[in-house]
């Protein structure tokens, strides 16, 4: 019999869901080398026979080895395949083809002596994606689906002594395929553990404690309820609590008159067991009590901000196949970026990692797993969510959700899924809940118009509508008429989704972040999302790279929009990463009133500062003169103090030598942590206080030859060596790379009108400013010397700028003064013409030997990472050091990547390099500030923009034939247009007469 058009969530025979509980009951891993095979569809089996699969006499040996837990598809079964929204099979629900890749496993399992006390034995599935149906000794024991979901059979009757034949069958697709259509790759198999586990005659099937907490006297309470033999006994033995009820009537709540409270930032655990005569389970049980207060989520009786990420299972070799060390990792390094909360975005996860997050500290919302996200592209005719007949599948969903989770403190929110429409069964699902668990509240975007859920939650929104949401004037709120909206504002506002982190961005970490500090009702947000998935692919010739959407020769994908994390898919952190750090630290330090004063404020919900230093660094030119500590005072919770700053801490040096001193002030941990050292950085602040520009140097020197200084140059006024070295340029340059933002229709344009004017019109009205560019051809302009006129010291070339069949360009003078420190190089930019878009960059570029790539790169100047208009949080003036390589990111898509604005100088071929071990010439730059202080950045790579921008992958660009350094006056701004808003007109690059001058030496 088939179960692949059925709606219901799977058989009878299922048992009910119940915790996953640390037991000393005896258990039994099934996890290991599994004999397998794949089927192009799955098979009509003869319902008066026993399968074949299931079959104990069945001759396997001809079979595949697969281990479980994984994904066929990762082990050369078939290939994934990657949608956001899209389903891979006809929306023809409840139906799916009859090309349906179907795997079946089988091994024999032999039960373990230690079993033979035992009243009964459950057979348990911790996740298998896909519809499965379970045989042991050719009886079927039932079907289920629910890919992330627990399933547990009783095989007590159907196991024999010596070996049992175990044998699943996975169907790629079923009825159930249509609600878990979350943005990931479709991976199937069984790719969490199979246990066999040994049910004691007096067991505890269910364990449920609460641990409350008054955070107005300090008391606590555990309330607990059971679901077993009795009687029953709790210990918390550093609580002193040791309790025995004969029954379940004797329960009752333990009060107890002092408890520290668990926080994300304080998670105070309290080891607790619970035994009936024949098991005992251990629990670590958290205090902490959630409350809505009007718009307000608190928890322990203070308001809560999200600072959080979206956290999908994902892997480049395993997939969603868990690793313990490797989660471990994981959280520690949201840690140290000050992350404080994740949203299981879109399912529950491996359950191990929940008792990580409480051992840790972070906010959780626990989301089902569930997402009917195709229904949109038909307008969600037929959206499950909605008919009646799939309504018990989605309560069985949020209940096996719950109940394996429930007891974690971690967990301050339910979320109901992800992009599923709306309809009665969601608001079933919120009803049942609510029922089911009053200490937490309920979460779902999708309920736009607030009739079921207790929190207004958005995806991407616009800064102006978060205003308008928060503050005056009040307008229509997204997609609600009349009262909605006045419901939605009544309650805590919360971004479930927001700065989309594809490729190089997002951009504007800290124009939300200033929402958050002036809203009250607005608790912050999860950025999408924490890792890249790709998948660790080879070309046919060997070479590494990671697959996105489309690489596998899928019929419909989504492309790389797969590749949207703070953290590449091999976890290398992004820039981003150290942006949304520094945008969210914990502590904030900001110099005042000329770098006179200090401000701290404690951000964190619940730990004072006394386990932070704040310490105070000076520097001249980049380079460290004086160093201290400041004597702050310690800090309550959301608390701020101000503190004068020393004297010395301002010194500007000697004018004669010292251009610039820079005051950098920073917060760090005093000692050492779980997840990170004594000194780790909370926050930092730096000031400029005192610069010093030199005297502009009179020409000196004159032409010897073609050559002015270390420069030589054509007749045509083009640059043609320096110090020896074959280069060309200067070059102007509008284009850029397109970054994945760059490419994005998303929420508009605010190059064509404001956001909330063209939100949810197609890309034909608002198209991705990339696109823009392209036609107006930024990317292939031409250039036509105009004139070239030398004078005794120096060079004038004029030259025009443009693109084929357009009425547009620049005019560009590059104008070379000979001085006593190099040759002056002062740029000016003039458009022409009736420019109607922004620019991506406007620089010159200088093409130089690719020799000089094995030498470091110094500069004084903004970094470590690349930084832009509107993600410069993380950046700081100073000293730095760098391959040139490790000047870029690797992009899963190649784009732009490696601008460093504000540079000072840079020196190219120092020690080490081939030209140094040579004898070879040292080529530097240095910038001169305008009149406002404005310095050009710099950018250097292997690739110009244009090549980097036909490249699908990083394995496709050239083989390098010359280095590329470009001098940028400015650039765009990222912005999060991939699939949230578009750069902010603040940080919009839009045409403009613009000047900028270097010294090359």
């Amino acid at each position: 019999m088939t179960h692949l058009d059925d709606v219901a969530p799977g058989s009878a025979s299922r048992l009910a869901p119940r915790s996953w509980l640390h037991s000393d009951a005896p258990t039994h891993s099934l996890d290991g080398p599994w004999r397998f095979r794949l089927l192009p569809e799955a098979p009509l089996d003869d319902e008066a026979r026993v399968p074949e699969v299931a079959d104990p006499e069945l001759d396997d040996a001809d079979w595949d080895e697969l281990p479980v837990p994984s994904h066929w598809v990762l082990h050369g079964h078939g290939s994934p395949i990657y949608t956001n929204l899209q389903y891979p099979f006809p929306i023809d629900p409840p139906h799916v083809p009859d090309e349906n890749p179907t795997g079946e496993y089988r091994r024999t399992v032999v039960v373990p002596a230690s079993f033979r006390s035992g009243a009964r034995v459950v057979l348990r599935f911790d996740g298998v994606d896909g519809l499965a149906t379970v045989w042991l000794n050719g009886v079927e024991l039932g079907w289920t689906t629910g890919s992330r979901l627990a399933t547990e059979f009783d095989v007590t009757d159907a196991l024999v002594e010596g070996a049992n034949a175990l044998a699943v069958r996975v169907n790629q697709w079923s009825a159930a395929s249509y609600l878990e259509d979350q943005d990931q790759w479709w991976m199937p198999g069984i790719f969490r553990s199979v246990t066999l586990q040994s049910r004691p005659a007096a067991a505890l099937d269910d364990v449920d404690l609460r641990a409350s907490y008054d955070h107005a006297t300090g008391a606590g309470r555990l309330d607990l309820d059971v679901v077993g033999a009795f009687p029953v006994t709790l210990r918390v033995p550093a609580l002193g609590v040791d309790v025995t009820w004969a029954t379940p009537a004797d329960v009752a709540p333990v009060d107890l008159p002092a408890v520290e409270p668990w926080s994300a930032e304080v998670p105070r655990l309290y080891d607790a067991t619970v035994a009936s005569p024949g098991e005992t389970v251990s629990l670590r049980v958290g205090f902490r009590t959630v409350h809505i207060v009007g718009d307000s989520f608190e928890v322990n009786g203070r308001r809560v901000t999200f600072r959080g990420v979206n956290r999908h299972e994902s892997h480049p070799v395993r997939g969603r196949v868990f690793d313990e060390a490797e989660a471990r990792a994981d959280l520690e390094l949201m840690k140290r970026a000050h992350v404080n909360a994740i949203r299981t975005a879109h399912y529950p996860p491996h359950p191990r990692l929940l008792d990580l997050a409480d051992e840790y500290g972070f906010w959780v919302v626990l989301e089902c797993d569930l997402e009917t996200h195709g229904f949109w592209d038909v307008e969600w005719r037929g959206n499950p969510s909605d008919e009646p007949a799939w309504c018990d599948a989605y309560l069985d969903r949020i209940a096996r959700t719950v109940e394996r989770d429930k007891n974690h403190p971690s967990i301050v929110m339910w979320s109901l899924g992800n992009e599923s429409g709306t309809g009665r069964n969601l608001a079933a699902m919120a009803t049942w809940l609510h029922g089911r668990d009053a200490t937490r509240p309920v979460h779902y975007e999708g309920d736009l118009a607030g009739e079921y859920t207790d929190v207004y939650s958005r995806m991407y929104p616009t800064l102006e509508e978060i205003a308008s949401v928060c503050g005056e004037p009040a307008t229509t709120i997204h997609e609600t008429e009349g009262a909605q909206g006045a419901r939605q504002r009544q309650k805590p506002f919360v971004l479930c989704e927001y700065g989309h982190a594809m490729g190089n961005g997002p951009g504007s970490f800290a124009d939300y972040e200033a929402a958050v500090d002036r809203w009250p009702s607005l608790h912050g947000g999860f950025v999408w999302e924490w890792r890249d998935h790709g998948i660790a692919t080879r070309t046919p010739d060997g070479t590494p790279y990671f697959a996105y959407g489309g690489d596998f020769g899928e019929v419909v994908h989504d492309g790389q929009f797969v590749m949207d994390g703070l953290l590449l898919s091999d976890g290398t952190p992004t820039p981003a990463l150290a942006e949304f750090a520094a945008v969210i630290t914990p502590v904030r330090v900001r110099l005042l009133d000329a770098a006179r004063l200090v401000t701290v404020e404690n951000r964190r919900h619940t730990a004072s500062t006394d386990d932070v230093e704040v310490r105070w660094q000076l520097e001249h030119d980049g380079h460290v003169v004086a160093s201290g500590v400041l004597d702050v005072p310690t800090l309550t919770a959301q608390s701020t103090a101000t503190v004068e700053v020393p004297e010395e801490a301002r010194a500007a040096g000697d004018a004669a030598t010292v251009r610039e001193a820079h005051l950098t002030v920073t917060a760090v941990t005093r000692h050492d942590l779980p997840w990170a050292g004594a000194g780790h950085v909370l926050g930092r602040d730096q000031a400029l206080v005192a610069s010093r520009p030199a005297a502009r140097t009179r020409a000196s020197g004159a032409w010897s030859g073609d050559t002015l200084g270390a420069l030589t140059f054509d007749a045509r006024g083009a640059l043609t060596s320096w110090h020896g070295l074959p280069v060309a340029g200067p070059r102007l340059e509008l284009w850029r790379a397109p970054t994945d933002n760059d490419r994005g229709a998303g929420q508009g344009s605010y190059e064509l009108a404001e956001p909330e004017l063209t939100h949810g019109r197609g890309a034909e009205e608002t198209p991705p400013s990339a696109e823009r560019w392209v036609e107006r051809g930024l990317h292939r302009l031409v250039h036509r010397v105009l004139s070239v006129c030398r004078s005794d010291h120096g060079l004038e070339q004029r030259v025009r700028v443009s693109a084929a069949h357009t009425g547009t360009g620049v005019d560009v003078t590059f104008r070379w003064t000979a001085t006593a420190d190099g040759v002056l190089l002062r740029t000016e930019a003039v458009p022409f013409g009736p420019w109607d878009c922004t620019w991506p960059r406007v620089g010159a570029r200088f093409d130089l030997p690719l020799s000089l790539a094995s030498s470091p790169v110094d500069w004084l100047g903004t970094g470590p990472a690349e930084s832009y208009a509107d993600s410069a949080a993380a950046a700081r003036v100073g000293r730095f050091t760098s391959s040139v390589d490790g000047l870029s990111v690797e992009y899963a898509r190649p784009q732009e990547t490696g601008h460093r604005p504000g540079l000072r100088s840079l020196t190219l071929g120092g020690p080490g390099g081939v030209a140094a071990s040579a004898g070879g010439p040292v080529l530097s730059v240095t910038t001169v500030p305008d009149g406002a202080g404005h310095r050009c950045g710099f950018q250097l790579a292997r690739h110009t923009a244009q090549q980097v921008a036909l490249a699908a992958h990083p394995h496709e660009l050239p083989e390098p034939t010359a280095l590329h350094l470009y001098l940028d006056d400015a650039q765009h701004g990222l912005g999060s247009r991939a699939c949230g808003p578009d750069v902010l007109p603040r940080h919009a690059l839009w045409p403009s007469a613009r000047a900028w001058e270097v010294v090359l030496a």
